[in-house]
């Protein structure tokens, strides 16, 4: 008598991921784009409504894949009309899943398609702020059409991470806080100073901050920045944001209101001018306990800067008493970039590793690195080199 094969469902019903509680299920599922989440009702019955308990549901752009036509085959109209068609796709998809869904949503993303603005996304805030206890929300938009946030955003009590790309702050937000956030990443998100101090100073919890392009007046002072950010101990900075803040009002005193800074990156740090600089040495001056600093060197900027020795001898009294490794990248041997390593070198005491990725042949890293090895150091520290020519 011929034995009945199992079907692919009872196959799929006696494996061991049947068996898995539902909370390491949700997390699997989590790990997949919604579609690909959603498709695994196909599975078998029992999988039908699996997917719409998930707590993290992000919306990229790959949700609505992508028409690919050929450049010179499809006119300008026409593009138009599919990335309007794939936008529609989106926004229809988005509240689907949110009627179907189940259970709490504790993370929600969206990302865009470029060239379109998103005006349906503001009801769908709302949904959110009403009915879920979000805990992190990820916003990123089109650089040619960036999104006004809702003031119902900042009822999003429960955030503890807040990522915005592109987006419109033009009112002083109003709300009791974000008492609960850990991190903020601000990335082109066009607002005021007072809105920007209003929204860090009501961040009591606020522990990592990333802030790139974001201010659009100058009347922000670096010590009210800092002011804001008394328990912040993870700070990134891109190359331009120095130059929105006012630096010739700093004290000679400078506060130490930094204490719990651990972490500092400064991304693409311009050398053409001061700015960069001071802000460093600033920063370094109100931050005690600064563990770890990792520069980013802006690209194309070869000239040295005269006025950059001035400046570190104004700053002598700068220590870094707890500072252990220092971590620069695109590193060319110019004489103001060795310079600001030589002053680090001589003033850490507890700096035990240097890693420079450099721009420079072979024969010059040698030379550099031995110019290293002879400068005063404060203490034994190992000092690496690695070239990021292919």
């Amino acid at each position: 008598m011929k034995v009945k094969r199992p079907t692919k469902a009872q196959r799929l019903s006696s494996t061991t991921i049947n068996t898995l509680p539902q909370t390491i299920l949700e997390n699997i599922l989590c790990l997949l784009p919604i579609q690909e989440a959603a498709r695994t009702s196909i599975f078998s019955r029992e999988w039908r409504y699996k997917w719409t308990t998930i707590p993290k549901l992000d919306f990229c752009s790959s949700t609505v894949p992508e028409i690919r036509t050929q450049e010179n085959q499809t006119s300008h109209v026409e593009r138009a009309r599919k990335i309007m068609e794939r936008r529609r796709k989106l926004f229809n998809a988005i509240p689907r899943v949110l009627l179907m869904h189940q259970g709490p949503i504790h993370e929600f993303s969206i990302d865009s398609i470029a060239n379109c603005d998103c005006f349906e996304l503001d009801p769908i805030i709302f949904h959110l702020s009403r009915n879920h206890a979000v805990k992190k929300l990820k916003l990123a938009f089109d650089y040619m059409y960036p999104h006004k946030l809702p003031l119902c955003a900042f009822s999003l009590h429960h955030l503890r991470d807040l990522d915005l790309s592109y987006v419109v702050i033009d009112h002083q937000p109003i709300f009791s806080g974000f008492g609960s956030l850990r991190s903020l990443s601000l990335y082109y998100v066009k607002i005021s100073t007072k809105a920007l101090l209003h929204l860090l100073s009501n961040c009591p919890s606020l522990k990592r901050f990333n802030l790139l392009g974001s201010i659009c007046d100058k009347d922000c002072t670096i010590i009210e920045l800092f002011d804001c950010l008394h328990v912040i101990e993870d700070l990134t900075i891109y190359g331009d944001t120095p130059e929105l803040l006012v630096l010739d009002s700093v004290p000679n005193e400078l506060p130490t209101s930094l204490i719990h800074l651990k972490y500092f990156c400064f991304n693409e740090l311009y050398f053409g001018d001061d700015h960069g600089l001071i802000f460093l040495l600033i920063l370094i001056k109100c931050s005690p306990n600064l563990e770890k600093i990792e520069l980013n060197i802006a690209e194309g900027i070869g000239d040295d800067n005269e006025t950059w020795f001035g400046i570190l001898e104004k700053y002598s009294d700068v220590r870094l008493e707890h500072l252990q490794e220092l971590e620069i990248h695109r590193f060319r041997n110019l004489e103001h970039e060795m310079e600001l390593v030589t002053v680090i070198l001589a003033r850490s005491p507890k700096l035990k590793k240097v890693i420079i990725h450099s721009l420079v042949e072979k024969d010059e890293e040698s030379d550099m690195l031995k110019i290293f090895l002879q400068a005063s150091r404060a203490s034994p520290v190992e000092i690496v080199v690695r070239s990021m020519i292919d």
